[in-house]
């Protein structure tokens, strides 16, 4: 009565090829990948550098900003799913200031975005804590004599504080990248695992759960599992490469 397993050479990588849903699940990957992680680094460094500042109640404020990242992953995505209700709060808000409202969780052409904007908010913090960390680490030494040089605010952020937050920067998108390629339960969640509506939240892991558990296509599952790390290896080669080149300019 158990399963009885053949090799099957290369055949599971070759039908990916022809799989339409592979496909879907890639280019939702991608455009997740491609949105969230700029818009998350951004944030972050945003985040951090108004926390770097002399401010009334920084301490506070970095509680508050940090909470998001300490909160369950799926307790989130339940009340995402509250606030993007179609009588809920986001459309509340929306109407109130009588801007269009939509349908967040069944409307296809804003479902990947409902988690974008989840996501981004709720990894954001994470990533300001390591910015955070490195702006302190930056001499202030640095900056005076930028000053007496004549040097703006502006001036200094793009020529010292960006340049010396490369490494950091170079982590954060890495890390970026591996989490937002893995993205798994909240689009479970928000679709019952289906990836819809019409698989407009279909991604790579997802798909790779639905045939490794419900069609119980083993061989298949795992083949697309050494597909998405070769992506997200070459993806990590690539930034690597960008951020080496930058720094030997």
């Amino acid at each position: 009565g158990g399963l009885s397993y053949r090799f099957v050479e290369l055949k599971n990588f070759l039908r990916t090829f022809e799989d339409e849903r592979v496909w879907i699940a890639l280019k939702n990957t991608i455009e997740y990948v491609i949105i969230v992680v700029p818009c998350q680094t951004i944030l972050a460094l945003v985040l951090a550098l108004v926390l770097n500042k002399e401010i009334k109640g920084k301490k506070w404020f970095r509680i508050i900003f940090f909470l998001p990242t300490v909160t369950s992953s799926a307790v989130l995505t339940l009340i995402f799913i509250w606030i993007y209700n179609s009588n809920g709060l986001l459309n509340g808000l929306l109407d109130f200031f009588g801007l269009p409202t939509y349908n967040w969780l069944g409307d296809p052409s804003v479902a990947l975005k409902s988690i974008m904007i989840m996501n981004i908010w709720s990894t954001a913090p994470f990533f300001m804590v390591i910015y955070l960390a490195a702006l302190q680490d930056i001499p202030r030494s640095v900056y005076e004599a930028a000053k007496l040089d004549g040097a703006n605010e502006f001036d200094q952020f793009i020529n010292i504080t960006v340049p010396l937050l490369k490494p950091v920067t170079f982590f954060v998108m890495v890390m970026g990248v591996i989490g937002t390629f893995q993205l798994f339960d909240q689009s479970y969640i928000f679709s019952g695992g289906t990836g819809g509506p019409n698989n407009s939240t279909l991604t790579v892991v997802l798909l790779i759960y639905q045939y490794a558990f419900r069609s119980l296509d083993m061989g298949y599952a795992a083949a697309l599992a050494l597909m998405l790390a070769g992506v997200i290896l070459v993806t990590t080669l690539i930034q690597r490469g960008f951020f080496r080149e930058e720094k030997v300019n």
